[in-house]
């Protein structure tokens, strides 16, 4: 039986900060599209869309680029 790895991916209503947990080189690819607020307290509890809306950035492209980086 073949083991096969299973990413799990991102989704814009996921919290900022499972998605840090969930590998924090996606902190990179969460700054370098202009989400500078990796550290503040409403990534605690913010979801992805709901920081996205906040900072002007397209929710489903950010997606996709930290998607991207996980595979």
């Amino acid at each position: 039986m073949e083991l096969q790895h299973v990413v799990k991916m991102i989704t814009k209503d996921m919290i900022i900060e499972d998605i840090i947990n969930k590998d924090e080189g996606l902190i990179a690819v969460l700054v370098g599209s202009g989400m500078h607020c990796i550290g503040c307290p409403s990534a605690r509890g913010e979801s992805l869309e709901e920081a996205c809306l906040v900072h002007g950035i397209d929710a489903d492209e950010l997606v996709a680029k930290l998607n991207e980086y996980l595979q």
